[in-house]
């Protein structure tokens, strides 16, 4: 596009609305029609869109594609997404608590507390960016056993142990959908009640003309003009899916919701016994956030804030460029958001029928195989949070927060660090600190997980591990010890082989294979 033009100018020229006077280009008047038309041309390509499927499944993708016209509307019509940050006020006293006060369920109380209980998980990331086909969730993180088996190991196990009747819910995408309903037939014979649904598919929209880029409803055929609008799609297609009615008319209260990658996000009695055990709260506490202390690694992660006397979600997309640094700094926001979402069932039902959920957008920009550059508008759960009456944060420990995004995260939890025990990892007490090693792996040589199994005869003991870097073309032999802080540097063409059995306490490993202390 020539420089100069924007998107909203080669909207005016494909509207061909002739013979009429527009008003000049730098009034309000202007940007208004433009918007205006922007939309009723993006519903136009919609409708077309929704002309190439069967008519059986065009009442249920209209509404869909509705809400996507919705969710674009509402994009073009705001300003920005940067907040107002002066409007930012100190988080009051009672807006994070901390775990550490909750109290723990009498246990004759827990079967009765889990019966309220569902839950859910987002399960809609494929495992491409770590080398993997198909859902993320059925990579072997542990002992082979996947993301999928370990939660459905830790509910069964809930189950067996209170005699209760968990359910538990896997959001899909058109990405994961498929292969998940194929892998779920394996847990047939487990104590687990297993329901899914799928997310919406909404298409893409080329940055150049604000259009779709997809040309029909094959989404098979053309995945790349297709994608799944973020987690905040979880209320809408959760209601539509008929689980939500379903559950209330069970009497179930609240549903548990984390992210599948999270081998953390466990289900916390403490915290449940806080929403429909003993301890719970007078004043029904509808939307809790599970937030933890924020380091140097997780500067980028979304905080929580109280505005206009709501609490909620800040994500550093809202921030304005001015206070980019504020937004990072630990001693400002000290926490950050795990993504683990307890949230009431009625309430979810409540926002929805009166229509007063609403989220920020987030405009994630990607470029095709064919190098077309497209923008996909998506939506983050907790940022509902505001939506909410008596929402509040916990800060929960580390342990609750434990993804695998990346094979550094993999080698710690395949380590020795963790023991498996019915489904959830737990630290070795020999670990003299509560925190993980800070561990940075070479992109080249250790990002897709079979390379990164093959440079390991077997993980290292990393009970001892500060902080670890490697990078180049490394490989380690069987029983190796890592402790404080390992730095191995193999350089281009160069080879680093740790041998078998080594210990590597405070050492610098160069390219020529001298070792130094660090």
């Amino acid at each position: 596009m020539p420089s100069g033009i924007r998107p909203i100018d080669v909207l005016l020229e494909r509207a061909g609305v002739r013979g009429h006077q527009r008003a000049p280009s730098d009034s309000k008047e202007f940007h208004e029609v433009t918007k205006r038309d922007a939309l009723r041309l993006l519903e136009h390509d919609v409708d077309r869109l929704l002309e190439t499927t069967e008519k059986a499944r065009q009442p249920a993708l209209k509404a869909e594609m509705g809400r996507f016209a919705d969710l674009f509307g509402r994009f073009i019509q705001e300003e920005g997404p940067a907040l107002d940050w002066n409007k930012i006020q100190k988080l009051p006293e009672n807006a994070v608590m901390n775990y550490s006060n909750l109290k723990a369920p009498k246990n004759e109380q827990i079967r009765n507390m889990l019966d309220k209980l569902v839950v859910i998980k987002l399960n809609g990331g494929l495992g491409t960016s770590m080398g993997c086909h198909g859902p993320k969730s059925v990579i072997p993180v542990r002992s082979d056993l996947t993301f999928l088996d370990l939660t459905v190991q830790q509910i069964e196990h809930l189950n067996k142990t209170y005699d209760a009747n968990v359910p538990l819910v896997l959001m899909n995408s058109f990405n994961t959908d498929e292969d998940t309903e194929k892998i779920v037939r394996k847990y047939k014979g487990f104590r687990v009640q297993i329901h899914t649904f799928n997310q919406s598919c909404f298409p893409r929209i080329s940055r150049e003309h604000y259009l779709p880029v997809a040309k029909d409803f094959e989404i098979e055929k053309d995945m790349e003009s297709w994608y799944p609008p973020g987690h905040g799609d979880f209320y809408d297609t959760f209601r539509n899916s008929g689980l939500l009615k379903k559950f209330i008319e069970e009497g179930r209260e609240y549903c548990f919701l984390s992210n599948i990658d999270n081998l953390g996000a466990t289900v916390d009695l403490n915290i449940l016994n806080k929403l429909v055990g003993e301890e719970r709260a007078t004043t029904p506490v509808e939307f809790v956030m599970e937030v933890t202390d924020k380091t140097r690694a997780d500067v980028k992660g979304g905080t929580l804030i109280q505005m206009e006397n709501k609490l909620r979600l800040l994500e550093i997309a809202q921030v304005p460029p001015e206070h980019v640094d504020d937004f990072k700094s630990v001693k400002t926001f000290k926490f950050f958001n795990t993504n683990n979402i307890w949230a009431n069932l009625a309430a979810i039902d409540r926002v929805l029928r009166e229509r007063t959920l609403n989220m920020e957008i987030i405009v994630n920009n990607k470029t095709l195989e064919n190098g077309t550059r497209v923008i996909q508008l998506e939506t983050a759960v907790g940022a509902a949070m505001k939506c909410f009456d008596g929402a509040i944060g916990i800060n929960v420990p580390r342990s609750r927060f434990l993804p695998v995004k990346k094979s550094s995260d993999l080698l710690l939890v395949m380590s020795n660090l963790y023991t498996l025990k019915n489904g959830s990892l737990v630290m070795s007490p020999q670990r003299m600190f509560p925190t993980t090693p800070l561990v940075k792996l070479g992109e080249n040589h250790f990002s897709k997980v079979k390379e990164f199994l093959g440079r390991f005869a077997n993980i290292p003991d990393i009970i001892e591990l500060d902080h670890l870097t490697v990078s180049g073309d490394v490989t380690f032999g069987r029983g190796v010890s890592l402790r404080g802080t390992v730095i191995i540097i193999a350089n281009h063409g160069d080879r680093i082989d740790i041998p078998a059995g080594a210990i590597l306490e405070n050492k610098i490993v160069s390219g020529n294979m001298r070792i130094l202390d660090h």
